[in-house]
């Protein structure tokens, strides 16, 4: 069963806006990035109270915390990003979510990854063995120039980590933006993958696409797991744009980027879920 699920600060930074327009779609999950323009992780506790409050008065539910964890240079100190996770980990309880959306770290410019692979597997380690201690999931997401962005790499990480706690996100258009092939890499990292980005994209643009229209082949990665996937598709489309710290799409082209995927499921015998 797919779960659809929405980086609803693609829509608009105001969560009211992001509520009316998912709840329009058939949509009542939130991959939380940001809300009024200020990342997850940087909220105030006032904040993230009336965050809650508006989710619960609407029913509405988090997939994931949509974290930068992991999207920071290798070489800058540990122990502040560290604290940034344990943020993460916290609300995680505010808002009943068991997964936290993570990334494996930059290389310093002109440096190879054999020079820095042993302190990234350290340093996922560390936050694996917060995560099984506090209870919830580090879901890996194969974002741009990150240690796992190449399907090899995050085969590595996982196999190394090696624990139930780190999971991999798929993300087709990313595989396309890195110039890798998203089958081959759905291929090499399916017996990780518990989250799915729907995102599509073809290689050379600006901007995403409708799920179907790219060359993410998600129909076909659908098809292949549509009568045992048990989880969330979590709607990221950039089809207004997208950079290092999220994307836009705005309230009018989201819904059809909702409608494309659902058409997406239908063809597969794949039904969605709100």
């Amino acid at each position: 069963m797919f779960i659809l699920s929405a980086f609803a600060d693609e829509i608009s930074p105001d969560p009211q806006e992001q509520i009316d327009v998912l709840r329009a779609c058939g949509v009542c999950h939130i991959e939380l990035r940001s809300i009024l323009k200020t990342n997850v992780l940087d909220l105030t506790d006032a904040q993230v109270a009336d965050l809650k409050a508006l989710l619960d008065r609407n029913g509405f539910r988090l997939s994931a915390i949509g974290s930068p964890i992991g999207k920071v240079k290798i070489d800058t100190p540990f122990e502040p990003h560290l604290q940034r996770f344990e943020r993460a980990i916290e609300l995680c309880k505010v808002f009943g979510t068991p997964n936290i959306r993570i990334f494996s770290y930059y290389k310093p410019e002109g440096d190879d990854w054999g020079r820095w692979r042993g302190e990234v597997m350290a340093r996922m380690v560390e936050k694996t063995r917060r995560a099984e201690k506090a209870g919830v999931f580090l879901l890996h997401e194969n974002e741009h120039n990150i240690y796992g962005d190449d399907p090899r790499r995050v085969v590595d990480l996982l196999e190394t980590v090696n624990s139930p706690h780190l999971r991999a996100v798929y993300d087709p258009a990313n595989y396309v933006f890195c110039g890798y092939d998203p089958w081959q890499g759905w291929q090499m990292t399916k017996a990780w993958t518990t989250h799915f980005h729907i995102k599509d994209w073809i290689a050379g643009e600006t901007h995403g696409c409708l799920a179907g229209t790219g060359q993410g082949r998600i129909p076909e990665v659908v098809a292949d797991v549509a009568h045992s996937y048990n989880g969330f598709a979590t709607l990221e489309p950039h089809l207004l744009g997208g950079g290092p710290t999220g994307g836009v799409t705005g309230p009018d082209l989201f819904p059809k980027a909702v409608a494309a995927f659902k058409d997406i499921l239908e063809r597969a015998s794949a039904r969605p879920h709100g």
